[in-house]
């Protein structure tokens, strides 16, 4: 087994292990965003760029996105798509205020890894002798990706001096954050596709990529219902 399964191993064992908690703010930034008043476009910028690098969720879904994709004009026309629609919905629901379940967001998040594995191994042609639009589907978990960043910012009381600045600056961040991870991400694929494993070892590879979507439902399924039933 070479490179990128390995690494898709690794990852869905931090999911299994509870490492991967799909949003998970590190103690340090959230003092920082608690406490934050007025403009701070540098450590904005650099929150929303640790939170894309660092959320498995997305990652994983990028990783099925740009599976088989060997052209850089469709990377990036995939990727475009994406980066709208989580820019849409990040900064509709920050500075909104609507609200939406978290655990429910992160779980149709963890179905968009489902679903895209399930897309490159052909499940829905077999299936159902349909092929979903891969466009329209990926900007559309973009929304629901954009509103996942969204739940964990509304987690705290953002001082309203200087939000919109530095909202746009944390969705830049965001951005910056896509690339160092695709960039990282394309290299280990064009490194991969190279080798004679990659043909043996595709199908394995999104299979696993698909239980580690499973994995991330099933864990934040299990919140939502714990944090239904009233404490005794």
């Amino acid at each position: 087994m070479r490179l990128l399964p390995r690494l898709l191993l690794l990852v869905a064992s931090c999911v299994v292990g509870g490492q991967a908690l799909a949003h998970g703010v590190a103690p340090e930034d959230q003092l920082f965003l608690q406490n934050a008043s007025g403009v701070h476009l540098l450590p904005f910028i650099y929150l929303g760029a640790k939170h894309m690098v660092t959320g498995y969720d997305h990652l994983l879904f990028l990783v099925g996105v740009i599976f088989f994709l060997y052209r850089l004009r469709e990377v990036a026309a995939y990727v475009t798509l994406f980066a709208i629609g989580h820019s849409v919905t990040l900064l509709f629901g920050v500075l909104s205020g609507l609200q939406i379940d978290a655990y429910l967001i992160d779980a149709i998040i963890g179905f968009s890894v489902v679903y895209k594995a399930l897309d490159n191994l052909g499940a829905f042609q077999t299936w159902f002798g349909i092929q979903p639009n891969t466009k329209a589907a990926v900007l559309i978990f973009g929304f629901f990706h954009g509103f996942g960043l969204a739940t964990k910012l509304q987690d705290f009381t953002l001082s309203a001096d200087g939000l919109v600045p530095n909202i746009l600056a944390f969705n830049v961040g965001v951005e910056l954050g896509q690339v160092l991870a695709l960039s990282a991400i394309l290299i280990v694929m064009t490194y991969w596709r190279a080798a004679p494993s990659f043909t043996r070892y595709a199908t394995a590879a999104n299979v696993l990529l698909m239980a580690a979507g499973f994995v991330l439902v099933g864990y934040q399924l299990t919140g939502y219902f714990v944090a239904e039933v009233p404490a005794s």
